[in-house]
């Protein structure tokens, strides 16, 4: 949300539904509902600025976060009513909560993410299939030890054959999400054309905690600006940032001359 604040983390899909839908029903009703919740925050906002002159520094820094968090509804609800919520749109049952397998919860969110490219309602999303520190275990696909000690391999055949297979099972259900986006129309071809997907983490050797020689796929055509079907390698110690200087660079997005440690664009994507 600013240079030291995240944005928040939402992990259960009937939450994310319903802030990017309302509760469901028509085109019709999902706007009414929209409009309801816009008159509501009129009157908070009308409070706080009250609030707020009877505040001091410290509190002011807290209400300014809370302003900020009512804005980005405001937000929403602004660019669901200029879209009129497309009548032609087929939404699916509103999710009932967090789905009971790992499998099921994760393609449950990339149906959800489809959904809010389809509908134009956000240009950008993030996704952590798997924190740093996962204790998850993966019975489902033979492997019952926790992911993060099977990170730490210490070079043993048996171990690392495990943790390839959850890298295995994780590609696999990202490759559902791509198929998703490539067999969703968008103008004159398919969400995934007009999209750039960035898959990959921020450590590449578990084991050593590496930072070095990252494991990075990117997918999509980016509207003509991505060649795929390539293995592209570069020289040691090629900065991260600068590929995401060059993705900012191909969306269109206006960006200073360097961004972290970046320390120039990757003109041959």
């Amino acid at each position: 949300r600013t240079d030291t604040t995240p944005n928040p983390m939402e992990t259960n899909p009937r939450v994310v539904f319903e802030r990017l839908f309302g509760d469901g029903g028509t085109a019709k009703q999902r706007l009414s509902q929209m409009q309801k919740s816009a008159s509501i925050l009129d009157s908070v906002n009308e409070e706080l600025a009250g609030l707020e002159r009877t505040l001091g520094p410290r509190d002011r820094t807290r209400l300014d976060d809370y302003f900020e968090a009512v804005r980005s509804v405001e937000q929403r609800i602004q660019l669901a009513e200029a879209q009129g919520l497309n009548d032609e749109l087929l939404l699916p049952e509103r999710p009932t909560g967090i789905p009971g397998t790992f499998e099921e919860h994760t393609r449950l969110i990339f149906d959800l993410q489809t959904l809010a490219f389809q509908c134009d309602m956000t240009r950008v999303i993030t996704l952590m299939m798997a924190g740093e520190g996962s204790g998850r275990s993966y019975p489902e696909i033979g492997v019952p030890e926790q992911h993060h000690p099977l990170s730490h391999h210490r070079s043993r055949p048996k171990i690392k054959a495990k943790k390839a297979k959850i890298d295995q099972y994780h590609v696999k259900l990202l490759a559902y999400f791509l198929e998703k986006l490539r067999d969703t129309p968008d103008g004159d071809g398919s969400l995934l054309d007009h999209s750039m997907i960035l898959y990959g983490s921020g450590i590449g050797d578990g084991n050593l905690h590496e930072h070095t020689n990252l494991p990075t796929l990117l997918a999509g055509g980016g509207c003509g600006t991505i060649k795929g079907g390539r293995h592209l390698t570069y020289p040691a110690e090629t900065p991260m940032a600068n590929l995401l200087l060059t993705m900012l660079d191909k969306a269109g997005v206006p960006t200073p001359e360097k961004i972290g440690d970046s320390t120039g664009h990757l003109y041959n994507i």
